[in-house]
């Protein structure tokens, strides 16, 4: 069955004002083609709705009946249309993306506010998560957006970069350590370490690096949150070595921080998006505020 959303607004026009030529200002149409639009409708449908006469035009029984269903489809239609716009145009939506804890605990907040400030009525959900199960969230579609260290090549992942983000070294206060302005890997090795656990794409870029550089620091304490590191290092557990992101937070607590002496460790933070899937427009206008940062 074809009928036309011009066919209902027509049968709707004519029911309501009794009349053609009312009817066919109402809706925008000659006469002539109203009564085609009308003619086709009820040849679709199989039998009469209107009953028309010299004088006037009447709803037939069955019509009177499909009136209301005729009225309720065309505001269905057009809500739907709204709904839509609404989402094209950010009035409403949803939006859920993912961010390595370093990143949601200190950048994301002020770019969430900027984009709140903007699009009062689309909601976001904040999945803060390690960097390996932000990579996963965006693979599996839970997540439009990541953000989160360079994952490496995937064929079903962009990375856009933003920045690049420099390791530094974490020390408790009062640390013999702390009167020098830059530490070395090497002395930190003297000293109870604590590091994120395996299989932590961080950890395996510390590793590495140490073993290109034939270092040896061995993990005393061992976990898979960098704020806990950062707790335990203010209890006097040990030192470690973290990215600078975190420093901000890490200096609230009471650590001290330093930059690393060279070779230093760095690794650059990015948008990770779904290749061949289209974002929407709340995940467009998200990443176009946190580009606008850097």
């Amino acid at each position: 069955m074809n009928v036309t959303l011009k066919q209902l607004r027509a049968f709707v026009a004519i029911a309501e004002s009794g009349s053609f030529a009312e009817a066919s200002e109402r809706v925008h149409l000659s006469q002539p083609a109203l009564s085609i639009a009308i003619k086709n409708f009820e040849d679709c449908i199989g039998g009469k709705l209107l009953a028309r006469s010299t004088r006037k035009v009447a709803l037939t029984p069955e019509g009177h009946l499909f009136i209301p269903v005729a009225k309720r489809m065309i505001a269905d239609w057009d809500e739907a249309f709204t709904d839509l716009n609404n989402l094209f145009s950010l009035q409403r939506g949803k939006l859920a993306i993912a961010a390595m804890p370093s990143y949601a605990s200190t950048e994301l907040p002020m770019l969430l506010k900027t984009f709140r400030d903007n699009y009062p009525q689309v909601n976001i959900k904040v999945h803060d998560v390690i960097a390996e199960d932000t990579v996963a969230m965006v693979r599996t579609g839970k997540v439009e957006l990541g953000i989160t260290f360079d994952p490496g090549l995937y064929d079903d992942l962009i990375f856009e970069p933003l920045f690049t983000d420099q390791f530094i070294a974490v020390i408790p206060v009062d640390h013999p350590l702390c009167s020098h302005s830059k530490i070395s890997l090497v002395s930190l090795a003297n000293f109870p370490f604590i590091s994120m656990q395996q299989p932590s794409s961080i950890r395996a870029l510390l590793d590495n690096f140490l073993l290109e550089q034939n270092i040896k620091l061995t993990a005393e304490f061992e976990t898979n949150q960098f704020a806990t590191i950062g707790q335990m290092v203010h209890s006097g557990l040990g030192v470690s070595v973290m990215p600078a992101l975190y420093q901000k937070q890490l200096l609230s607590i009471g650590v001290e921080c330093r930059p690393l002496k060279a070779p230093a460790i760095s690794r650059r933070v990015g948008l990770i998006t779904r290749k061949r899937y289209s974002l929407s427009s709340a995940a467009q206008a998200l990443i176009d505020i946190i580009k606008g940062q850097y």
